[in-house]
């Protein structure tokens, strides 16, 4: 059996793993700031940001986004993906379409100068307005605004037999940002390291979660989108 214990360090904490011949069986830490009534304030504060958005600004950017996507390429407004949620359970989760309709969308990344993308497609994705329809799962209780981000089925199947207890991220929401996405990890995760760095992340906000954290990286979120543009594409 492998367990893990999560070191003190915020910034470079490590895993140390004892391990033998049994199946993997690994304990994640989770901060006892998951109680009931820190859950509510998360929820209350998640409902708080979606309506506050959608009558300022979703009311008008929603509809202009659909004439554009509508006016750029043939195919639906939104795109919808499995992908799994709290406790490893399938949701479909909402973007803005912002690719050419292809069969391999659901399985194929993003990539550099990716063809498949249209041309609204890469202003929406460098500045992640692709991902606003999240609210929608947000306000249907799949998403939270801040959590561990929700990956495809498929690079889950592939990256929980390469990093143990990978799936542990799963133990809250899916958020539309997270601690990853508010340090610049954003866009294609085509080596080993990207992933694996994101993960650590994901961990270490299981481990220190708190409302005012949620606040904290919301914060952090927006001045990425403006300074680490580079790796969103």
């Amino acid at each position: 059996m492998k367990t893990a214990q999560l070191l003190d360090n915020q910034t470079d904490f490590n895993l140390i793993l004892d391990s033998t011949e049994d199946p993997i069986l690994f304990d994640t830490e989770m901060s006892q700031g998951f109680n009931l009534f820190n859950l509510y304030i998360k929820r209350f504060l998640d409902l708080l940001i979606v309506t506050l958005f959608m009558c300022t600004i979703g009311f008008w950017l929603f509809p202009i986004m659909a004439i554009l996507i509508k006016l750029d390429s043939s195919g639906p407004v939104f795109f919808k993906q499995l992908r799994h949620g709290k406790n490893n359970k399938p949701f479909y989760c909402y973007k803005f379409r912002s690719m050419v309709v292809n069969q391999v969308a659901d399985t194929k990344q993003a990539t550099k100068d990716d063809p498949r993308i249209t041309k609204v497609g890469r202003v929406i994705r460098k500045t992640s307005i692709d991902e606003l329809p999240q609210l929608i799962n947000v306000f249907l209780g799949e998403m939270s605004i801040v959590g561990p981000r929700p990956h495809p089925l498929k690079l889950n199947q592939e990256f929980s037999t390469k990093i143990d207890g990978f799936m542990n991220r799963h133990l809250s929401k899916p958020g539309l940002t997270g601690l990853a996405q508010a340090r610049g990890f954003r866009g294609e995760t085509a080596e080993f390291h990207q992933m694996y760095s994101r993960y650590k992340l994901d961990l270490l906000y299981l481990k220190k979660w708190s409302p005012l954290l949620d606040l904290k990286i919301i914060w952090m979120t927006a001045h990425s989108l403006v300074t680490k543009r580079d790796n969103a594409y």
